[in-house]
């Protein structure tokens, strides 16, 4: 199952087109105002409580979180990001009990985002509740987000085509 899920991930950053780089351009912000969300933001501290403090453990992954979670490094100008914000949210809704759903400003949170290496915005983090998180750059559509979150995070076996 993980080898289906890396080769997947590999074959997606192959063929990525719509990635942006993780710098704002000079004199970029914000003017769109937060909205109640799904999707919560997740700061460095709360990284840290919450997920895996990268600090005490630099070495071994040690997940914190009760439920399996898809973590979204983005940016409020990066236009491939808020295309997929929506999807986040229509995903935080249908998986809801099931995995949690966070975002993080890669402007806002500059430590996180380097103990990660981001270097292009969107990217998602996969991270199972056993075993270790799996990184993707890019925009995915819906179909292929919904497959990575049963298979890989919520462990289901793939359908047969």
């Amino acid at each position: 199952m993980k080898k289906v899920f890396l080769f997947g991930l590999i074959v997606c950053m192959l063929g990525l087109t719509e990635a942006c780089s993780a710098k704002a351009p000079a004199g970029t912000a914000s003017a769109e105002s937060e909205k109640v969300s799904a999707v919560q933001q997740l700061t460095t501290a709360d990284f840290l409580a919450k997920i895996h403090d990268y600090h005490a453990h630099p070495d071994v992954w040690k997940f914190k979180g009760d439920k399996p979670c898809l973590i979204d490094f983005y940016a409020d100008w990066c236009r491939p990001c808020k295309m997929l914000a929506p999807v986040m949210e229509e995903l935080a809704a249908q998986y809801a009990g099931q995995i949690d759903i966070y975002k993080v400003n890669v402007d806002a949170e500059k430590e996180l985002s380097a103990a990660f290496g981001i270097q292009s915005i969107p990217s998602l983090l996969f991270v199972p509740k056993e075993g270790q998180p799996a990184m993707q750059a890019g925009v995915l559509p819906k179909e292929q987000l919904e497959y990575y979150i049963k298979t890989f995070l919520l462990g289901q076996q793939a359908p047969q085509e």
